[in-house]
C-alpha cells in the first residue's frame, strides 16, 4: 500500500518553507496553508483573499459541509498579509496562470508538491501530505489526539493515529525492539 506521508522533519520543513518563499510565493502560501491549518486541499483551494484578511478563516468544508474557523499562526498571517497586499477580495488566493480568476486545480497542486518532493528527495507525497504533516506536528507537539480528530474532522481516533501515520511508527518502533 502506497499511502502518502507526512514530512516529518522540522529542518526539512523549514528547508521547503525556504525555498518556496524564493523561488514561488504563491506555492509558498498554498504549503503554509496546507501545514498551518490542517486544511484540505479541496478547501485551501477555494480560498479567495477576504478569507484570510483577518486572524481566522472560516470556511465551510466542501467535504462534511460542517462550519470551521482556523486561528492562523503568526508564521502564517505574516505570509498571507504580504502575499495579498493589493489583491483584490474576490480573488482566489491560490490562482491558476490560466483564465481570469480561478484557483489551480487538484492536479496542478499535485503536480507542485511532486515538485517539491523531487527537488528534496521525498517519497510517497500527495495533496493529503499537507494536512497529514499538519496532523503529525500537533501530534508530536500537543500529544492530544482527541483535539486533533476534531480538528482533522475524523469520526474516531483510531482513524487520527492511522491518518498521521502514528500506527506505523508504533508499529515500527516495536519491530525495532523483536529480538528472538
Amino acid at each position: 500500500m502506497n499511502l502518502v506521508q507526512p514530512i516529518k522533519d522540522k529542518e526539512l520543513l523549514k528547508e521547503i518553507k525556504d525555498y518556496l518563499k524564493e523561488s514561488n510565493e504563491r506555492n509558498y502560501i498554498l504549503f503554509l496553508l496546507g501545514i498551518h491549518t490542517g486544511l484540505r486541499i479541496s478547501d485551501i483551494l477555494s480560498l479567495k483573499v477576504k478569507d484570510v484578511q483577518g486572524w481566522a478563516i472560516f470556511i465551510r468544508e466542501q467535504k462534511t459541509g460542517k462550519p470551521r474557523e482556523i486561528k492562523m499562526p503568526s508564521e502564517l498571517k505574516r505570509a498571507v498579509r504580504s502575499y495579498t497586499k493589493g489583491k483584490p477580495k474576490h480573488e482566489y488566493l491560490i490562482k491558476s496562470r490560466i483564465g481570469k480568476n480561478k484557483p489551480i486545480t487538484r492536479g496542478m497542486a499535485y503536480v507542485i508538491l511532486n515538485q517539491i518532493a523531487e527537488a528534496f528527495g521525498l517519497e510517497r507525497i500527495g495533496t493529503h501530505s499537507l494536512r497529514k504533516t499538519y496532523g503529525y506536528h500537533h501530534y508530536k507537539t500537543f500529544n492530544d489526539l482527541a483535539l486533533l480528530q476534531t480538528a482533522l474532522n475524523h469520526n474516531d481516533i483510531k482513524e487520527t493515529k492511522r491518518y498521521i501515520g502514528i500506527e506505523q511508527d508504533d508499529l515500527n518502533e516495536l519491530q525495532r525492539k523483536i529480538n528472538w
